[in-house]
């Protein structure tokens, strides 16, 4: 398609948007709680053929030698697709941010000073391979009343467009504008400049997607951006922890899925309990087949590990490989957190309460966790419904985004003629 076409499209959805975001405003909680349900009865009903349209991308996908974990997040499956309609269900029974003020404050000339909960207006959100994206940022923009232009990668496009006109039959079902939520139907890389360029059509811009996406945004954005890099995230067993807390734990952050963003990648390990515990979590690993990546002391305990370069320490490998390091002590595990973390996740497992403390305190992570694996990153699991993306944006909104996410404040004043002297 051609430059001028492509800006004529995205100028198209934009001044859409605009138009319904002003409508969404309006839109009542009980409006937008039944758009809703209307979702995720329309996902139900129509899952033979969202699976019909995934298993194109998937095929495509595959041939065209598409990574197991992005394939992974790619599909959509029965249990995919009712865990989607739920997500979309207790996005509705969650309170209704918008129009709910703070306490107000009486002025010494009797004026009234308070602040509204209001949405942001327009959200573009880009992101790569997860369908599932698409209904979790619907949902949480529209009940968040906001209008969003959704932008997914091009191996799952079939599948998006499917997903958007499910979500946007929901939103006819409430007597809602279907343009507050719209899918770019095009896998032209010049879609996305455009988007991230439109300052009179989007208020802000979500990146959901891998480093390269992420850099390419950040350096070409006019729009600001709510982002995260990578989830290089740790978990550190303490000389303190429980062996067989740590070695669950320890598990279960690798193993859960590889290829999320909250999965670990590094294991810390104190010096004083590595022989009791390293060995036997090695071998679990080994079994599942994880590679080991490991420090000079880390070897000597596990052979069979690689050695660990400062490259294994700072990558996100979203796959079966794990960088294990031994430390000396609780302030070694921070500040190798500190060198190598990428703010997203961190995890300590410990018994000491003073250690625990200092941990959540002096690790700066958007989440940071005590004997619970990294892989709860999940606005899901936080009892936000769901989560339209995690940022390790430190102004905003950080970690997990959810409704509140994605509105701000407004001043509300009121008095009764009062003058300014």
């Amino acid at each position: 398609m051609p430059a001028s076409d492509i800006d004529t499209a995205m100028l198209a959805l934009g001044e859409n948007a605009r138009r319904a975001s002003r409508a969404m405003m309006r839109a009542t909680g009980a409006a937008k709680n039944q758009a809703l349900h209307a979702m995720a009865e329309a996902l139900r009903d129509s899952a033979s053929e969202l699976k019909a349209a995934n298993a194109q991308d998937v095929d495509a996908a595959r041939a065209n030698g598409l990574e197991p974990a992005l394939l992974d997040r790619l599909t959509l499956s029965d249990q995919g697709i009712d865990r989607m309609a739920e997500g979309l269900l207790q996005v509705a029974a969650l309170p209704d941010p918008i129009g709910s003020t703070t306490a107000s404050t009486l002025r010494p000339n009797g004026m009234r000073v308070a602040q509204m909960r209001v949405p942001l207006g327009v959200i573009g959100i880009i992101y790569e391979s997860r369908p599932n994206v698409t209904i979790d940022a619907a949902a949480l923009c529209l009940k968040s009343g906001n209008a969003t232009i959704l932008r997914g990668g091009s191996e799952a496009l079939h599948s998006n467009v499917a997903l958007g006109r499910v979500v946007q039959a929901g939103l006819r079902a409430a007597a809602l504008p279907a343009e507050a939520v719209q899918v770019v139907d095009t896998t032209d890389r010049a879609a996305v400049g455009k988007l991230i360029t439109m300052t009179e059509h989007i208020d802000v811009i979500v990146p959901r997607g891998g480093k390269g996406l992420i850099a390419r945004l950040a350096r070409e954005a006019r729009v600001p951006l709510i982002k995260h890099l990578d989830g290089n995230c740790h978990v550190y067993i303490d000389a303190a922890a429980d062996p067989e807390k740590a070695h669950a734990i320890a598990f279960n952050a690798k193993t859960y899925r590889y290829g999320i963003c909250g999965a670990m990648e590094t294991l810390l390990i104190d010096a004083g309990v590595a022989v009791s515990i390293l060995p036997r979590l090695a071998a679990a690993f080994t079994a599942h087949g994880v590679e080991l990546r490991g420090c000079p002391r880390t070897l000597e305990i596990v052979p069979a590990a690689k050695p660990a370069t400062d490259e294994d320490w700072a990558t996100e490998y979203l796959g079966p490989i794990l960088a294990v390091r031994i430390v000396d002590s609780l302030d070694q595990a921070i500040e190798h957190i500190g060198r190598w973390g990428s703010g997203h996740t961190d995890a300590i497992v410990t018994e000491d309460l003073s250690a625990a403390q200092r941990f959540q305190c002096e690790v700066d992570s958007s989440s940071v966790y005590v004997n619970l694996p990294t892989c709860f990153a999940d606005g899901f699991e936080y009892g936000l419904g769901a989560e339209i993306g995690i940022s390790t944006n430190r102004l905003h909104a950080r970690g997990p985004v959810g409704l509140e996410g994605l509105t701000t404040l407004k001043w509300i004043l009121s008095g009764e003629g009062q003058t300014r002297g």
